[in-house]
């Protein structure tokens, strides 16, 4: 599900029982480094998906990550973890904790509308 796109990159909701986006350029760059313009967007992006995620679901904790080694296009990944969401404090590519996976995104739906109007007015501004 897409739920922002502009000149730079584009944002999908990630399906997991955690709230999960990922940022990715909408070039074909491999690396973050390969256009500094997109990557400060994509950044300045994360950052204010952050700032969302810990005002709407008030998360244990928020974790970033951008590994591009299956995909080598450059993405980014703002996860919203919680100590009880199956994988804490692991990553979650790492191993399970739990055979129980709590569900956090029953209100996935209200933040990613509420985020897609937020985002309405993030390139006006946001520093570039």
């Amino acid at each position: 599900m897409n739920i922002y796109e502009d000149n730079f990159c584009y944002i999908k909701l990630n399906d997991s029982n955690i709230p999960w986006l990922i940022i990715y350029a909408k070039e074909k760059q491999k690396e973050l480094s390969d256009n500094i313009q997109v990557s400060k967007h994509i950044f300045n992006l994360a950052i204010f998906i952050e700032k969302e995620m810990i005002d709407f679901f008030k998360p244990t904790k928020i974790n970033h990550a951008s590994f591009a080694n299956y995909l080598t296009q450059a993405h980014w990944h703002i996860m919203a973890r919680f100590s009880d969401d199956g994988f804490y404090p692991e990553c979650m590519w790492g191993k399970k904790q739990s055979d129980i996976l709590k569900d956090y995104t029953k209100n996935i739906d209200e933040f990613c509308n509420i985020l897609k109007e937020k985002l309405k007015t993030f390139s006006q501004t946001s520093p570039q």
